[in-house]
């Protein structure tokens, strides 16, 4: 795997970013990596989104180079000991997946991210229709991990996908079924379990779709129980989400956290560090302390 030039040594630092890492995007709210580890003890964040210009390259949100001020942001969290994983995809935007014609030319695009930062680990977030499903998008997608995978041998890659109460759907279950056909090495998958309905116990429901994953993997690759819930992980919402009336609280989250110690899950964060405050406008909507969900993602050890 390249390393960068001109980072700084702590890019090498012994840091998982792929275990315990909240996301956090330069749209708004709370943007200091620096602060919230020096409150909280987290170590990585998810940097979100690396999505395309239009053409099959990289740029953060589309539109910022990847030499600019999210280079800048990766060197403050690693000069603080920390160290990041970029987040390819989400919901809005144009994304690589869609826009790179071939499986050769999109791990290209992974690769110029990798190799801008030296990284350990990407996460491909998985969710917009026009990656999610499309079959032929979604094989791209995964002979690009297969290729990136051959390049660099001690990278980690995370599949980020939505998911019901029960686990993943049926375009979930199929890009899951071809990363077995195909050979795609992913490391760990991970479900979103939120924007379920109108409310509900949302600690259960998490539970709950984890559990799907778990079982889905277990049936594709042949896994014990615990190898697949190691293989598995959550990116949960803190306070209220995108569907009106449902709410995860920090008790929720400190329920779903035990879960994820006592499965030792390979992933547990949450969207997003810039919404842990309390209130409404950019915070989470609820009455919490600041940082609450993040504190709890910095206790999470595997």
């Amino acid at each position: 795997m390249a390393t960068a030039v001109g980072l700084a040594p702590q890019a090498m630092a012994a840091v998982d970013p792929v275990l315990a890492s909240p996301y956090l995007y330069q749209w708004g709210g709370q943007t200091s990596p620096t602060a919230a580890m020096s409150a909280t003890g987290v170590k990585a964040f998810t940097l979100a989104f690396v999505l395309s210009d239009g053409t099959c390259n990289p740029k953060w949100d589309g539109s910022r180079s990847l030499t600019g001020s999210d280079k800048t942001l990766i060197t403050n969290i690693r000069n603080a000991g920390g160290d990041v994983i970029p987040s390819f995809g989400g919901w809005s935007g144009t994304k690589l997946g869609s826009k790179c014609t071939s499986a050769s030319a999109l791990a290209g695009a992974y690769q110029k991210v990798i190799d801008a930062y030296g990284l350990k680990a990407i996460d491909l977030d998985i969710e917009n229709t026009d990656e999610f499903q499309n079959n032929t998008v979604q094989d791209r997608i995964l002979n690009a991990v297969k290729l990136t995978k051959q390049a660099n041998p001690n990278l980690k890659v995370v599949i980020t996908i939505g998911t019901t109460t029960t686990g993943p759907d049926s375009y979930g279950k199929r890009l899951i079924n071809q990363a077995k056909a195909i050979g795609a090495p992913v490391d760990v998958w991970s479900v979103m379990p939120f924007d379920f309905s109108s409310g509900g116990d949302m600690a259960a429901m998490t539970k709950s779709a984890v559990d799907g994953l778990k079982n889905q993997l277990k049936t594709t690759f042949g896994y014990t129980d615990d190898t697949a819930y190691r293989h598995s992980g959550l990116s949960s919402m803190n306070g209220k989400t995108d569907n009106a009336g449902e709410t995860v609280t920090v008790a929720n989250f400190t329920s779903i956290r035990g879960y994820a110690t006592s499965h030792h899950l390979g992933r547990f964060t949450f969207w997003a560090t810039n919404r842990d405050c309390s209130g409404g406008g950019e915070c989470s909507g609820i009455t919490q302390d600041k940082y609450a969900f993040t504190k709890i993602v910095a206790g999470y050890t595997g």
